[in-house]
């Protein structure tokens, strides 16, 4: 596809790097570093994503926003990019949700043509004031989407210039009108939002001559609770005319507008853009999840100096200022410049959330719908758990620490006012979208980060009663919900029939269930391990261990001949059986989202229980090959990918191939590593790279709140948590020549790969740390937090017996089975 008109070219970071042969004294020489880009933010590419359902946004967002200011179509996530038209600018959206009903509260369209009786908006009609019809075109052509700026020309209504921007609590937008125009209006649609984003109700105010405000409800998140957002919206010159419509049409000179649900309900403001050649209009907006003056405080702080408004160029500086800082904490050198924005871009996304939940006064809404105060902390909304906790969580935990603190904070806080920790944690209420029990890897790798530093004993016990007990019938959280069974016999039962408190539920997928509860426990083991829990460490490594009582050693897969896979049980304790009598590990049944051939590798923790489950590292490896289509990845590792593994964003079943789409088998690449075979490693996430592109549809899947551009960025660097808890950190094959990434401590991580080549296929021969030989195949937090430099040395041919073979080069498993051994 070609390159976007949207992404600006920068001078490259530096000359190619001469390749060089595979010397280790080459490899492991110094690279000198080059200058530091001048302007970051335009190596973004927000269009990265918003296409073939990787649902994020082209708009404007601060790093973990509050706001975010981004165009709607029909799209259900908000926005695709071939979407036909521009229904209006939302002021709330999530990046890369899979879920509908999501975001773009208070819908902002500028317009022309005339309002009134029988006009182009006629007020007896209020299907006139519907966003479907409305709507504008516009083109693509000169569309920028940066970091912190959105432009496009909407071709409708005589040809109108949108902008957009956005710090942490407020945004402002800037419409041009045509020279010709007279007057423009600005139509603010509180009644509807994304395509799926039910309205249940609303309130608009005018206020004075240059303000609007009010609130919405909205039903969120996959069929979730209601929730209410307050905004206020400043103009930065008066409106000479303005009115409200409503389910009865529209009222001119009408101030205010309260409707209920799905009901047409919004203001227009009327300006005069022909006067003086003052054809742009500004506005500057603010929400809150708190109340009305959460939102109008919100503005006064962000959007606003010295009691005036700022102007949209002061803040689109503030804002891509902001970003330049956060995106020049990971430098890179080599590769292309689409490699750059891929990188740039992934990095991007990955830092847009979770978003900003208190105010600029600190005051949020908590979980048992009371306002508290977040004191010289940021307290943080929209917890994608079952996601993040696989890449984006670590990649927090690695490089803003100080993020990662108020995380965890906020997750506690969650606990402590909602009774219960979080699984996807929408606004201030939880949904019980997805399942198992993420929330625990996720709070046991803070702690092992030391973003839990002074509070560890009150994670610890509210982890362990998610891990012991069950929430009460009238809790709005699910928890564990397949714990009763499973505390007493080690699985969860699989059962469709069993009562959801949302969408999903864990019984209903009892296979997938039981191996993420087995490795959430291990992970938690590792906790109390460290904390002193000497009891609980034993009981819940024991439990680490229970993806044997979900594997069937007799299921056989017809047609590779390979036996040996998860499988539901029932509740008697029976395998499940389908009503053909067949169960096939391909099939739906009893795994979320996935079938027991990618879920198959969620036994992480013990490495050596599953090699022999799996008849020995040989087979295994064999496995994992057919898995992969590795062969087909050797032979073609540009295009195997795309052809081998791609199926839709929700083809979740049926499949015995990698699914590069989705969440559960996202670290099976550092299988073979953990088996001994790094260099099939280096293959499969090279070749999984190349779905990584500089185009709309250059995210693989959902991106999931970052989670799928945080696992780019690991396999870019060339480090990936694969083990949840264990604090490790795999090596493989980096893709730029040099990373130097600022750890958020003072200190800084050099990665070092002299010849690294993003569309070849090269192989670790050697790894030195800080100058020193280094034959694990892994780096530990302890060591990774001081900094220094990791430099890879790398060639083309796969080193069967060299570095990253043996034994010995190998991670512990924490939760082992006893007797078991890699053989």
């Amino acid at each position: 596809m070609r390159r976007l008109p949207s992404v600006i070219a920068v001078t490259p970071l530096h000359r190619p790097l001469p390749r060089l042969a595979c010397l280790l004294a080459l490899a492991f020489a110094p690279v000198l570093q080059a200058a530091a880009p001048v302007a970051l933010e335009r190596e973004v590419n927000t269009f990265i994503g918003s296409k073939d359902d990787g649902n994020t946004f082209p708009g404007a967002s601060a790093p973990f926003g509050l706001i975010q200011v981004s165009p709607i179509g029909e799209h259900y996530a908000g926005w695709r990019y071939d979407d036909p038209k521009i229904r209006g600018f939302g002021h709330s959206f999530l990046s890369g949700a899979g879920c509908w009903e999501q975001g773009g509260q208070v819908s902002v369209l500028p317009v022309t043509g005339s309002i009134g009786k029988g006009g182009d908006f006629d007020t007896d009609d209020a299907k006139s004031f519907d966003h479907k019809r409305y709507a504008a075109s516009y083109t693509h052509d000169g569309e920028i989407g940066q970091a912190g700026y959105y432009n496009v020309r909407l071709t409708s209504y005589g040809g109108i210039d949108a902008e957009a921007t956005a710090r942490t609590r407020a945004a402002a937008e800037r419409y041009t009108f045509p020279a010709d125009a007279g007057t423009g209006h600005v139509l603010v649609n509180v009644g509807q939002a994304n395509e799926r984003h039910s309205v249940i109700g609303s309130v608009i105010d005018v206020v004075g001559d240059r303000a609007v405000e009010g609130k919405l409800v909205t039903k969120s998140f996959c069929g979730g609770h209601q929730y209410t957002t307050w905004f206020r919206i400043e103009f930065d010159r008066p409106f000479k005319a303005f009115g409200t419509w409503g389910e009865e049409g529209g009222l001119a000179g009408a101030r205010h507008r309260m409707e209920g649900e799905q009901k047409p309900s919004g203001a227009w403001l009327s300006f005069d853009v022909g006067k003086d050649g003052k054809r742009a209009v500004t506005a500057v907006s603010a929400i809150s999840h708190v109340d009305a003056e959460g939102a109008r405080n919100n503005l006064r702080s962000e959007g606003m100096q010295g009691g005036k408004l700022l102007g949209f160029e002061q803040m689109r500086t503030r804002s891509q200022q902001q970003w330049r800082r956060e995106l020049a904490t990971t430098r890179v050198q080599g590769g292309t410049s689409d490699d750059r924005t891929v990188f740039y871009s992934a990095l991007y996304h990955a830092l847009l959330q979770p978003l900003t939940g208190s105010d600029a006064d600190g005051r949020y809404r908590g979980y048992d719908d009371a306002i508290h105060r977040a004191d010289g902390w940021t307290y943080y909304e929209y917890f994608s758990l079952w996601d993040t906790y696989r890449a984006q969580n670590q990649w927090l935990a690695l490089t803003r620490p100080s993020v990662a603190r108020d995380i965890g904070r906020s997750l506690l806080a969650i606990n402590e006012q909602g009774g219960w920790l979080p699984r996807w944690g929408y606004a201030n209420f939880e949904t019980n979208i997805m399942t198992g029990d993420p929330v625990t890897p996720f709070l046991v790798d803070l702690w092992r980060f030391g973003a839990l530093a002074g509070r560890e004993g009150e994670a610890y016990t509210a982890l362990r009663r998610n891990a012991f007990e069950q929430p009460p019938l009238n809790s709005r959280h699910a928890g564990r919900s397949g714990n009763p069974g499973y505390v007493e016999n080690g699985y969860v039962a699989y059962d469709r029939a069993f009562p959801s408190k949302g969408m999903d539920v864990d019984p209903h997928h009892g296979g997938s269930a039981t191996l993420e509860y087995a490795l959430a426990d291990c992970a938690l083991a590792q906790m109390a391990d460290g904390l002193g829990h000497a009891d609980d460490a034993a009981t819940l490594r024991t439990r680490g261990g229970n993806w044997h009582k979900v594997w069937d050693p007799q299921v056989r897969d017809e047609e590779t001949g390979m036996s040996g896979f998860p499988r539901p049980r029932m509740d008697d304790g029976k395998w499940y059986v389908p009503s053909d009598g067949h169960y096939s590990p391909r099939s739906h049944h009893g795994f979320h989202e996935g079938t027991a051939w990618q879920y198959q590798w969620l036994a992480q923790q013990d490495m050596p229980g599953l090699v022999q489950a799996m008849h020995g590292r040989e087979q295994a490896g064999k496995r994992l090959d057919a898995f992969f289509a590795y062969d087909a990845l050797v032979q073609s590792p540009l295009t195997a990918a795309r052809k081998e593994w791609v199926v839709g964003p929700y083809s979740y079943y049926n499949q015995y191939r990698y699914n590069p789409n989705n969440e559960p088998d996202l670290h099976a690449p550092w299988m073979y590593t953990l088996i001994g075979q790094p260099w099939k490693t280096a293959t499969v996430v090279r070749a999984a790279q190349q779905l990584f592109t500089n185009a709309p549809n250059g995210v693989t899947g959902n991106d999931d709140l970052g989670t799928m551009s945080a696992w780019y960025l690991f396999s870019a660097i060339g480090l990936y948590p694969a083990v949840p808890g264990s604090g490790q950190f795999l090596l493989h094959t980096p893709r730029f020549a040099k990373v130097e990434v600022d750890l958020g401590t003072g200190r800084t991580l050099t990665v070092a790969a002299a010849g690294a080549d993003g569309r070849r296929l090269q192989y670790v021969q050697g790894v030195q740390v800080d100058g020193q030989d280094h034959t694990p195949v892994w780096l530990d937090w302890a060591r990774l937090q001081q900094g220094g430099r990791i430099a890879f040395a790398l060639g083309t041919d796969a080193p069967t017996t060299g570095w990253g073979t043996r034994a010995e080069a190998l991670p512990h498993s924490f939760c082992a089975t006893p007797g078991a051994v890699l053989e």
